[in-house]
């Protein structure tokens, strides 16, 4: 791979980085400040671009509570003009240009439900096309503008009783896992009357009459958690195909009891490519495979292009010419990285042409002769831009590590994407197709973040006992000076194949807030993170605890050893997996004056019960936790079988609706402690799910970021404890 970067982005950000000086420190009420954006889609002619941007406003008449509103914004790629706002009502996202260019179509909630709306862009307000009772997102245009493609999540209770969509009655092939029966007969529509002293046929549609009542949850499937509750109920994502101009009635693109997850358009617009997986004779809960095919926009003619067992085939993207499918497959361990391929739309499975990428990509979007393919793929703590070079096969990096692409677009060479960095958390940027001449043309965040001291990190690394290269940042306090000693605050990441860096979004607040308030911040991406290939997140199989230790450890010794922090006065904090690592690192070292845990993973055995992220236990740890081998690595790499080495101040977060964690490892972790006797605070957030820093209750994010800064100052200054 080439590293080919931005020297006219370099520059122009590099002009300001340095040079800044604002007079006001980062405040914690600055989160609410921070203007979000994606979705970028470009009109066919390249000259505008539509996009998705979120704020936080105040909600309702309390001084204190915030919520989040979504709003679709257009700027002209030219930037000789700032952005403007097409929308008023809250709630409007996913915005596709026409192909005249004369309307976008977007989502907003109507009644309750998704639906699809469209905006003239001479005037005029946005009509509502659909009225799909299942809801419907994601419109796509076809080619000619006639008719728009659309996605919508299908309760398969609702799918077996509905007429149009199942006229038969038909059940799924796959078996429902109800104990018992046989061949799905519990899943077949009955007239039964409801009586609860009947006879069995009567006494079943009163029990069926309870769960639809939401008087009783009754559980029969695997996947039985969400984000923020135990779920029963199946949905199943489907494709329809509705004219543009509202007459008729969607029509169903994709039928049966599958899922699929992607579709869209060819060129042409006589087809649609999709991929999903209708295959299996598995539960869908348990069937891991996707397959690609491609069908007529009738709906008929479904062909099978690419797919085997225990494969994963997705995000197929068609060139502009109909010529070349470029798509990701792998297998279906979670633990892996997929593989970028190409090959004739029309060709077979031994034409596909392997492009050598060491990354987890993303956002796969052609050129408009076809010469390129372009993507992005976090990569060093940064996410930038790639393409690949049709005639060479070679991908060149067109973007700095010092940046992340959050979102983008291209259409006739030019490039419009969304980009965070140090000195401006979101904002637009356009730029040639190779990443030069490129220029900001919003102003979302950039004025106000100029106005505050900010923290720039500095880039080290080091090779760790496996001879493998880990990257770290320091950042200093913003009123730093030499001489002096300051506390030193090790942040760890998630995952824990997550990367962090400074072209990572969603820290981008909570470390200038911390260097604000006089503390040095340390992170590294220890072995197991994201962004450095498939060795590298693979490190920490069978290894959660010891190693990524000695990674994040080391680089705060790396720190320590500059001479400007408090040897007195270090502190670590972390969230999900690195809150697992937090309890982990606590209980084999006692260096820290105090530690927080967010939401974090304490007793694996019990988190495979609890956690609807369940899989990552037979994904690290090679089994389940009755099998002897895995059940004693469980609990050698669990930080709960150590809690009686842990006497470090303590503070413990955990939403109380995160069922992607589960409750239950914090209540396990303040308990033990505190039958011990150890200086620990729990603290649960009501209706939190595991998202609540990153968009959960802005009230909530405040309290856990001042509540935690506020635990560390109780502890920094004690001589002892």
């Amino acid at each position: 791979m080439r590293n080919f970067l931005f020297t006219a982005l370099i520059f122009f950000t590099s002009s300001y980085c340095y040079s800044q000086n604002g007079k006001e420190s980062v405040k914690v009420t600055d989160m609410l400040k921070i203007r979000s954006i994606n979705g970028i889609n470009i009109s066919k002619d390249g000259g505008r671009a539509v996009f998705t941007v979120t704020t936080i406003e105040p909600d309702g008449d309390s001084k204190w509570d915030y919520k989040y509103v979504n709003q679709i914004w257009m700027v002209n790629t030219d930037g000789k003009s700032l952005p403007r706002q097409l929308t008023t009502k809250e709630g409007s996202s996913q915005a596709a240009w026409s192909p005249d260019g004369k309307q976008i179509a977007f989502v907003r909630l109507a009644d309750g439900k998704p639906q699809i709306f469209l905006l003239p862009l001479d005037g005029g307000e946005a009509t509502q096309l659909t009225k799909f009772k299942y809801g419907a997102g994601t419109p796509k245009w076809s080619p000619d503008g006639k008719k728009i493609l659309f996605s919508s999540n299908i309760p398969l209770k609702d799918l077996l009783k509905d007429s149009l969509l199942n006229p038969n009655h038909e059940v799924p092939v796959w078996s429902y896992e109800k104990p018992g029966f046989e061949k799905n007969q519990e899943l077949k529509n009955s007239n039964t009357n409801a009586d609860p002293d009947g006879n069995m046929n009567e006494i079943t549609a009163y029990l069926d009459n309870n769960i639809n009542d939401k008087k009783v949850k009754v559980v029969d499937r695997l996947n039985f958690q969400d984000e923020m509750d135990v779920n029963a109920d199946i949905s199943l994502n489907h494709f329809f195909v509705f004219n543009s101009d509202g007459t008729g009635k969607p029509l169903e693109l994709t039928k049966g009891f599958y899922r699929f997850n992607f579709a869209d358009f060819a060129p042409g617009g006589k087809q649609v490519i999709l991929s999903g997986d209708i295959d299996s004779t598995q539960h869908t809960d348990r069937s891991l495979e996707s397959e690609i095919f491609i069908v007529d926009t009738d709906g008929r003619n479904l062909k099978k292009i690419l797919g085997e067992e225990g494969k994963n085939y997705n995000s197929p993207q068609v060139s502009h010419s109909g010529k070349w499918l470029a798509f990701q497959y792998g297998n279906t361990s979670f633990v892996t990285l997929p593989t970028l391929a190409i090959m004739p739309v029309n060709g077979s499975v031994s034409e596909k042409i392997d492009i050598p990428f060491d990354r987890s990509k993303g956002n796969f979007t052609w050129s408009d002769d076809d010469k390129y393919l372009y993507f992005s793929a976090q990569s060093n703590g940064g996410q930038p831009i790639y393409r690949v070079d049709m005639s060479t096969k070679k991908v060149e990096q067109l973007s700095d590590y010092n940046s992340g692409i959050v979102n983008f677009d291209l259409v006739r060479s030019k490039l419009v994407f969304a980009k965070t960095e140090v000195t401006d958390p979101f904002d637009i940027y356009t730029s040639d197709a190779d990443g030069k001449n490129a220029k900001r043309i919003s102003d979302f965040n950039f004025s106000w973040v100029q106005t505050k001291k900010l923290s720039f990190p500095e880039k080290k690394s080091f090779a760790n006992n496996q001879g493998m290269t880990v990257e770290y940042w320091i950042m200093k306090p913003i009123n730093y000076e030499p001489g002096k000693k300051y506390p030193l605050l090790l942040e760890i990441h998630g995952g824990p194949s997550a990367m962090w860096g400074p072209g990572e979004t969603t820290m981008w607040h909570e470390y200038q807030f911390f260097c604000s308030k006089g503390y040095g911040v340390v992170y590294c991406n220890p072995r197991g993170s994201g962004g450095y290939g498939l060795d590298f997140l693979r490190a920490n199989i069978n290894d959660w605890g010891s190693g990524p230790t000695s990674d994040v450890l080391t680089a705060l010794d790396k720190t320590v050893a500059e001479g400007w922090a408090d040897t007195s006065k270090l502190i670590v904090t972390g969230g999900s997996y690195a809150g697992y690592l937090v309890a982990w690192i606590i209980a084999h070292d006692h260096r820290f004056k105090a530690a927080c845990s967010q939401r974090g993973v304490y007793d694996l055995a019990t988190f495979f019960g609890e956690g609807n992220a369940w899989r990552l236990v037979p994904n690290y740890f090679g089994g389940y936790p009755w099998e002897p081998t895995t059940k004693a690595i469980l609990q050698r790499e669990s930080p709960i079988s150590y809690v009686q080495n842990i006497t470090t101040p303590y503070i413990i977060f955990h939403g109380e609706n995160d069922r992607r964690t589960g409750t239950t490892q914090g209540e396990m972790m303040y308990r033990s402690l505190k039958v011990l006797g150890r200086p620990v605070e729990y603290v649960r957030h009501p209706g939190a799910t595991h998202e609540i820093t990153r968009s959960g209750n802005n009230r909530q994010r405040i309290d856990q970021m001042l509540r935690t800064y506020e635990f560390f100052e109780r502890w920094i200054d004690k001589k002892s404890f």
